[in-house]
């Protein structure tokens, strides 16, 4: 608590020298600086390991039903890529404030290994449910297909980046996206007809643990950025990934085409269609005659 920056104003004067001057700085408590410092990167780090947690869970329950191929590989790749430039810049920051280097390796750490273990091993269970056949084909059919899966990663990664320098002017909109990582997987559900792709605590575990930054950054009046308080995208922001989970919970409970009017929606195939009936006199499946004359004849 208390205030990181103090302000010092005053003036000085002196009536035999005919000199007035005025003083108006700002000094910094380190202590306190240090401690939301501190308090900051424990707030990441349990909310890092809180996602470790979930991304196991995630990862059994998707082989254990066999059904990798309903994720979106779109919303898992966002997520990793997120996750490798917050640990790019907890890193830096560590760096650039020695005093800090602990605790920020620390934060770096967790997401390091949130994405380049955790979510990579995810992004290649999904990339190999899709191609079962590039990694049935021999050792070099299987390196190729590793190598166009991380080109791909990586080539976002650094497009990102560009994106990112050119974006710096629209922070707003450029958050607004970057938190519509749940968009793809609606998607991908709706267009297939995929059913429960993702369990219930996976997306409020990760919804929730990936508004913990942008929210203290964005609503905490005292934060450790010294950023001002932005409230009203602080709402938008929330609202924004709260309505990605409310149609990800719909898509759970009333089908993944709910919100498709039913016209729209491509006629399915009835593997229970209905016997016609049988007319009322049948033919003898050995002579061929009548049933009915050949019981009269009889």
């Amino acid at each position: 608590g208390g205030e990181a920056l103090v302000s010092i104003a005053g003036n000085v004067t002196s009536p035999n020298c005919g000199v007035e001057m005025s003083v108006n700085t700002t000094a910094m408590k380190f202590d306190v600086y240090y401690g939301k410092a501190m308090h900051y990167t424990l707030m990441v780090t349990a909310a890092s390991f809180v996602q470790v947690l979930l991304l196991v869970r995630q990862i059994e329950y998707t082989n254990a039903g066999s059904s990798a191929n309903k994720v979106s590989l779109l919303t898992i790749g966002q997520q990793a890529i997120m996750d490798s430039y917050l640990c790019l810049v907890h890193l830096t920051t560590g760096m650039v404030v020695e005093a800090l280097f602990n605790a920020f390796a620390t934060a770096a750490f967790f997401e390091f290994m949130i994405f380049s273990i955790f979510e990579m091993r995810y992004l290649l269970i999904i990339w190999k449910a899709r191609r079962p056949l590039g990694f049935q084909e021999g050792w070099d059919t299987m390196r190729r297909e590793l190598s166009m899966l991380y080109s791909r990663f990586y080539g976002c990664l650094l497009g990102g980046i560009v994106v990112i320098y050119q974006m710096q002017k629209y922070p707003s909109i450029l958050l607004i996206v970057s938190y519509g990582y749940w968009v793809p997987q609606i998607y991908h559900s709706a267009r297939y007809d995929h059913r429960k792709p993702l369990l219930k605590r996976y997306i409020f575990g990760m919804s929730i643990t990936r508004l913990l930054i942008p929210l203290y950054a964005l609503a905490c009046p005292k934060n450790f950025f010294h950023s001002e308080p932005a409230n009203r995208l602080a709402i938008t922001l929330s609202s924004w990934v709260l309505l990605q989970v409310v149609v990800l919970l719909l898509q759970h409970y009333r089908g993944p085409r709910f919100f498709i009017p039913s016209r729209l929606l491509p006629a399915k195939y009835d593997y229970y269609r209905r016997i016609p009936e049988a007319p009322a006199e049948q033919d003898c499946a050995i002579c061929m005659m009548p049933v009915g004359g050949a019981a009269d004849d009889g």
